[in-house]
């Protein structure tokens, strides 16, 4: 039945308003399929869901047909955030009324919000077929085709709107000078800079964002190499706002300065006039200059000649210059604090200690002098020492949040979430349930990422999926946020912010955050497909700390009457008035087992490893990283194409990457060995063998297309590593791939390979001789090589790392 007469056609109107008037008209016309849709969806506003969908579905069923239903059902896909069910909703809705403007719109938000820009376009241009006189539907129109880059049709859309105000806008309104800028950026973007200042120069008496009309004219003249004209538009920027970084480089390329002959001279005074404020932040500002060596020479015979002089005469040069002029004493501090920091950076940590002790003698009430000794600990290999540095650092300023911040993190690093929690608990809301539940809230992301990271090192991967699936949420969050400001942004006509934030959006998930997070989670679900609960029920070794239910098992009826009883105890005991605010929010999952299968396992560790790797091909395929995680993730799946391809895609990043290399061997030795046996095993259900069949030919044609691109047919693995070692000389990552993998090509070679890793002794290894190098290459030997030369190489190490607990806990 689908006509209702009118008196329940008048109650139908009101059912949004009266949920009754619904009952009243299913009471006589229970198949409305109509009317149940309604029924659905304002339960689903109560929070009923599953009644909402219950609801629905039933309306559905006895009117198949209706727009009303369909488009009901995808708005309550749409409150589930599952916008590609509400799509497929919307599409049928438009099936039975396909000029129906509610729908219209709610069907192109969901296109936008799901980048289907294509499917957006042609809805927008419905939409203004339908409405030409609405502003809103040629914006949205104009935005349709300057997404889809199509930027002289979007041009041609705004001028005809314009062409069609039947009132000019008066001077400095701000809905239309934001149209224009609009208009301006997507000449801008076409790449016809000319015409885009020509246009920007037109419009200039109609702009009420001054600043942003000063920004583009700058910066088109440089684009332009009109040099003398964009300094001088730079200046009056920088004059209008000197803390602004892009305006001073944007001056610098203005100025077309040789940086090469004037450096030691600009650096010379800058330096001097910092160190005599006491900038504490001269080393961060300094620090992007070192990937210069012949800078960072400069720099440290600079800073050394001003240490010696401030210690003889109180001056920056020596006292016989012209002009000198005695220094204050923090002049002395500040190039003590300097000069650490950059011997750090070299990790010389003995002489980084020796210049910050002795800072710290001379001012010991200064904090920054604390967090940098920490800082120099912590890069030593002394991450206990560094806590405790950190520690009294944060006791000396109780009221700095940062401070309080990094100690923080120090403590997390050392492997010590208790203290860690309470320390930025005491700056959490005092009205918070707990300091854990207040981070959640304000989405504290490096909190709850180094938390993880602490916990997977303690072996508690319960509790370190939780927090990785925590920060997943956040950005998922993010990601949801944005859908109420597809229509805001239209409607405000902010459109330049709103393409920021859709461009934004669009590599949200490449965030640094995210992809360590991500790295870690998928990290651990293929260690858990490879090491899984054992077979005769007992914990894997692997599981030690992760954590089963202890509480024995009770039976419903006494768990109803236990649960009887707390309530009457309670009603009995707690004050008439409790402050809500301060209620306990109880973790119904505090160890994370949700995400174990009764605390030990995974039921699909691949599945729950690919809702990471999949927003990371998306939209960090430019990090190399992402490819070698979906190598691991197709080999585990036995997708070798898919691996292959992941490989293909890695080499085009960085061929000469040593984890890259180390795959291409085990590729070749090990899954393609595999692929092959398993093709050209027999299939019971054909005659021919598989060889025979399309499938195993296409597979080989690709294989043999694409390998060889990475590793040519014609070179043997021996000497495809020994070139590439020959390629990075000097690289203790590189030598410990080529170690690596001339171990697995020939696993009796231990004596060649041995001699190959001792070479990191050598000098000419001293740029990459890192500490977690250095530990690498020792557990290699040990483990699987010779060790008495990993004891020869354990004292060079005490000697290169005198601070570091690792070589020292092995003594112990």
């Amino acid at each position: 039945m689908r006509e209702l007469p009118s008196k329940e056609s008048a109650l139908f109107k009101q059912i949004l308003a009266r949920l009754k008037a619904a009952d009243q008209i299913l009471k006589k016309f229970p198949e409305h399929g109509e009317t149940l849709a309604m029924k659905g969806l304002f339960l689903n506003h109560m929070d009923r869901k599953e009644e909402a969908h219950d609801f629905v579905r039933k309306g559905l069923r006895f009117d198949l047909k209706s727009h009303i239903c369909w488009h009901v059902y995808g708005l309550l896909h749409r409150s589930d955030k599952n916008y590609g069910e509400a799509l497929k909703c919307y599409n049928q809705a438009l099936k039975f009324d396909k000029d129906n403007m509610q729908i219209l719109q709610d069907y192109s938000l969901l296109q936008i919000q799901m980048r289907n820009y294509e499917a957006f376009n042609e809805s927008r241009l419905r939409l203004l077929n339908l409405r030409h006189n609405n502003q809103r539907y040629w914006i949205g129109l104009a935005i349709s085709y300057h997404l889809l880059e199509n930027y002289e049709i979007a041009e041609k859309v705004l001028k005809a709107y314009v062409d069609t105000l039947k009132e000019k806008p008066g001077p400095m309104n701000f809905e239309h000078s934001e149209m224009l800028l609009y208009h301006n950026l997507i000449i801008e973007e076409s790449g016809k800079f000319d015409k885009a200042l020509e246009h920007l120069e037109s419009i200039e008496n109609d702009i009420c964002d001054r600043r942003s009309w000063k920004e583009k004219r700058a910066f088109f003249l440089l684009k332009l190499e009109r040099y003398q004209e964009a300094k001088i538009a730079y200046e009056d920027l920088i004059a209008d706002n000197p803390d602004c970084y892009d305006y001073y480089n944007g001056l610098l390329l203005a100025s077309q300065i040789n940086t090469n002959e004037r450096f030691k001279v600009e650096v010379d005074k800058y330096m001097q006039a910092a160190l005599r404020k006491g900038v504490p932040s001269l080393f961060v500002n300094l620090k992007k200059l070192y990937a210069d060596p012949i800078k960072e020479d400069t720099i440290e015979k600079l800073v050394e000649e001003y240490l010696q002089n401030l210690k003889t005469c109180n001056t920056f040069t020596k006292s016989s210059d012209a002009g000198d002029e005695i220094e204050e004493p923090t002049a002395y501090l500040w190039t003590l604090y300097l000069l650490a920091q950059h011997y750090d950076n070299k990790r010389d940590t003995t002489r980084a200690l020796k210049l910050i002790d002795e800072a710290i003698e001379h001012t010991p009430t200064l904090v920054e002098l604390y967090m940098t000794k920490g800082r120099i600990l912590k890069h030593g290999g002394d991450l206990n020492n560094a806590m405790k540095v950190m520690d009294e650092a944060r006791e000396l300023d109780l009221q700095d949040r940062f401070i309080n911040s990094k100690c923080t993190k120090y403590m997390l690093r050392n492997n010590q979430p208790e203290e860690a929690l309470k320390t930025i608990g005491l700056f959490t809301r005092g009205d918070a349930p707990d300091p854990l539940t207040d981070l959640i809230d304000m989405q504290c992301m490096w909190y709850a990422l180094e938390e993880g990271e602490c916990y997977r090192r303690q072996n508690n991967l319960g509790k370190a999926l939780k927090r990785f699936h925590q920060i997943d949420k956040h950005f998922a969050d993010i990601t949801d946020d944005q859908f109420d400001f597809h229509t805001y942004c239209l409607r405000k006509v902010t459109l330049r912010a709103y393409l920021s934030m859709l461009r934004l959006e669009d590599q949200l998930r490449s965030h640094p955050y995210y992809f360590r997070a991500a790295k870690n989670a998928i990290e651990i679900y293929l260690y858990l497909k490879d090491n899984p609960k054992s077979a005769n029920g007992e914990e894997s070794q692997n599981y030690g700390t992760l954590r089963l239910p202890r509480k024995p098992k009770v039976k419903p009826k006494k768990l109803r009457l236990r649960r009887q009883k707390k309530v009457r105890v309670n009603l009995l005991t707690s004050p008439a008035k409790e402050d809500q605010s301060k209620k306990k929010v109880q973790d119904d999952d505090p160890e994370g087992e949700k995400f174990l299968k009764n605390g030990l396992q995974v039921e699909d560790p691949l599945g729950e490893a690919f809702k990471f790797l999949q927003p990371l091909q998306i939209l960090a395929s430019k990090r190399i990283e992402t490819h070698l995680l979906g190598f691991e993730y197709y080999i585990q799946k036995k997708k070798y194409l898919l691996a292959l391809r992941a490989l293909k895609r890695a080499y085009n990043i960085d061929k000469e990457n040593p984890e890259l290399h180390v795959n291409i061997i085990r590729f070749k030795l090990e899954d393609y060995l595999i692929l092959v046996s398993r093709l050209e095993k027999e299939d019971n259900e054909k005659r021919e063998p598989l060889r025979d069949s399309t499938e195993y030919q296409t597979i080989f044609k690709v294989v043999n297309t694409v390998l060889p691109t990475i590793l040519p047919d014609n070179t043997s693995l021996e000497v495809y590593t020994e070139e590439f070692l020959a390629r990075n000389k000097g690289s203790m990552s590189h030598l410990l791939a080529g170690s690596n993998a001339l171990l697995q090509i020939n696993p009796d070679n231990k004596q060649e390979v041995t001699d190959l890793l001792m070479n990191s002794i050598k000098d000419e290894f001293l740029s990459t001789r890192t500490l977690k190098n250095c530990i690498s290459v020792y557990e290699q030997l040990k483990n699987k090589l010779d060790s008495s030369k990993a004891e020869e190489f354990k004292n060079k190490c005490k000697e290169w790392f005198p601070i570091s607990t690792y070589f020292k806990g092995l003594d112990d």
